[in-house]
């Protein structure tokens, strides 16, 4: 059998699960912090107000985010609303208690769930577009444009098009996901990779700049030997000079080509 724990000065033992739940709250807040009943209070009234946490997290899904993370959320809300609610001022703990746990979810959507973290202007703007996107479209009867939702938000045309493309960066889609079509490839499997020959683009511009000077049949021999990759003999063959000739002007080109070169 529990043995009830004496009542403090001036205070009545603690309330059994029957008293209204306003009246829990004022125990609490007349408990000092030291009471060993306080605690044992405050769990008792956050039990009692789950079950409003978990309604407020269901209003939010479907979009996105499991049911339990939202619970979640909402429950560390509802603790704190617990903590910081006033008694003294006479109000409902329910209007305290409502703003803060929703609050805490939208603030949780707004800093935890995009992949790309947008601009939080962006973000507000990019919910009132959801929500005037449908409320355009059931009274036109058509999706609306950009130009209607600006004149309906008033704001922007950019403004709604960054709203937009910032939709996109709310979930990635993974690498690795297969896309839908005959092939099933991943996403991954359609980039392509980085071509090496845009590492050379620069080098092949000031080469040009430092070539062009040189006589056409100089720089004629040395594209077919550096470019063609083809031998002196080969060469000299398809020009109609001797190898030791175009071996002279070979080294000749070069040895111009490194006077030129900046330092």
């Amino acid at each position: 059998m529990a043995i009830p724990l004496p009542a403090a000065p001036g205070l009545a033992l603690l309330p059994d699960a029957s008293a209204p739940r306003e009246q829990l709250l004022h125990q609490l807040a007349a408990l000092h912090g030291d009471d060993p009943r306080r605690a044992r209070l405050r769990d008792r009234i956050i039990e009692d107000r789950l079950p409003l946490a978990s309604r407020l997290a269901r209003r939010y899904t479907g979009r996105g985010e499991p049911y339990d993370d939202l619970a979640q959320v909402a429950a560390l809300a509802l603790v704190r609303a617990v903590d910081g609610f006033d008694a003294s001022r006479g109000s409902p703990f329910s209007s305290y208690a409502v703003p803060t746990i929703l609050g805490a979810l939208r603030r949780h959507f707004r800093d935890s769930t995009w992949a790309i973290r947008a601009p939080r202007k962006v973000q507000e703007l990019n919910s009132s577009v959801r929500a005037a996107t449908g409320e355009l479209t059931q009274r036109h009867g058509h999706h609306p444009s950009a130009v209607e939702l600006a004149d309906h938000l008033e704001v922007g045309v950019n403004d709604i098009l960054a709203a937009v493309t910032a939709a996109q960066a709310y979930r990635l889609v993974s690498l690795d996901a297969p896309r839908p079509g005959a092939d099933d490839l991943a996403a991954l499997d359609r980039i392509g990779a980085v071509d090496p020959e845009f590492a050379r683009v620069d080098d092949r511009l000031a080469l040009s700049l430092l070539v062009a000077p040189l006589p056409p049949r100089e720089r004629r021999i040395l594209a077919m030997r550096f470019h063609g990759h083809m031998t002196q003999e080969q060469i000299a063959n398809e020009v109609g000079l001797s190898q030791m000739h175009v071996s002279r002007l070979l080294t000749r080109s070069l040895a111009r080509l490194r006077a030129r070169m900046p330092s």
